[in-house]
């Protein structure tokens, strides 16, 4: 048996898991299967981990991408830039981390963007974030981090204005804000800012038009959600663990 799976807190509604499970049935893979990791604590998904004797490999999900690195045994060139990690690879030596985020986030990315898309607003800063910004700076794109408290290179949400978001044409939603069941959740922007120039991507993909996107889309802006990227990121995972 080859077994895979996702750490993460609180995960029944992942993709995944129905994304694998569905890829093993259509590829014949009946020695494979993929499961949820579900843990209150790193702690306790640690001590499960001395037990899996099948495991292969697994993803990571929200809150444990960047609490997860003290305990791999290496990281990948670019995980190790990025500073958080969403795939890990069991290894002889030890357990590898890598970060197939920033693959899936610039594969979505790239068919979307226009010539005046040079600057961007990063609305969240945890370790989805850190690889969309990863990927920004690969193509040249200028981003600025906003949240609820101030930090470095970064704008609070408080302080956005007509002129931030007139400058900014990409707004990426890394934040929860709008997942299932709260999907009239969103980030605190000056939406009657946003207009036909804008690209409003969101990680979320449950449900499929997040109230951030709806509300760009009414702006006439350019939306997108976060299934492409997911399905650019569970790839280029399985990849790894074949490898």
């Amino acid at each position: 048996m080859r077994k895979f799976g996702l750490l993460g807190k609180n995960i029944d509604y992942s993709f995944s898991r129905g994304y694998f499970t569905e890829k093993f049935s259509k590829e014949k893979l009946t020695d494979h299967t993929y499961v949820n990791f579900d843990h209150d604590t790193l702690s306790g998904f640690l001590k499960q981990l001395t037990q899996e004797t099948d495991l292969v490999g697994f993803n990571i999900t929200i809150p444990y991408k960047q609490e997860i690195i003290p305990h791999l045994h290496s990281l990948s060139p670019q995980a190790e830039k990025i500073g958080a990690v969403n795939t890990v690879k069991i290894t002889p030596e030890g357990l590898q981390g890598h970060n197939t985020d920033a693959f899936g986030f610039e594969q979505a990315l790239l068919p979307l963007l226009q010539e005046h898309h040079k600057k961007a607003l990063i609305l969240g800063t945890g370790g989805a974030s850190k690889a969309v910004a990863y990927v920004f700076e690969q193509l040249g794109i200028k981003y600025t981090y906003v949240s609820r408290t101030a930090q470095d290179n970064g704008l609070t949400y408080a302080a956005l204005d007509q002129a931030i978001i007139d400058t900014h044409p990409i707004i990426v939603n890394c934040t929860p804000l709008g997942t299932f069941p709260n999907i009239d959740n969103k980030p605190d922007l000056p939406y009657g800012a946003i207009g036909r120039k804008h690209l409003l991507y969101d990680l979320i993909y449950n449900p499929e038009k997040t109230s951030f996107l709806r509300q760009g889309e009414q702006n006439g802006a350019q939306i997108r959600n976060g299934l492409p990227m997911l399905i650019g990121q569970a790839e280029k995972a399985w990849e790894i663990w074949n490898s």
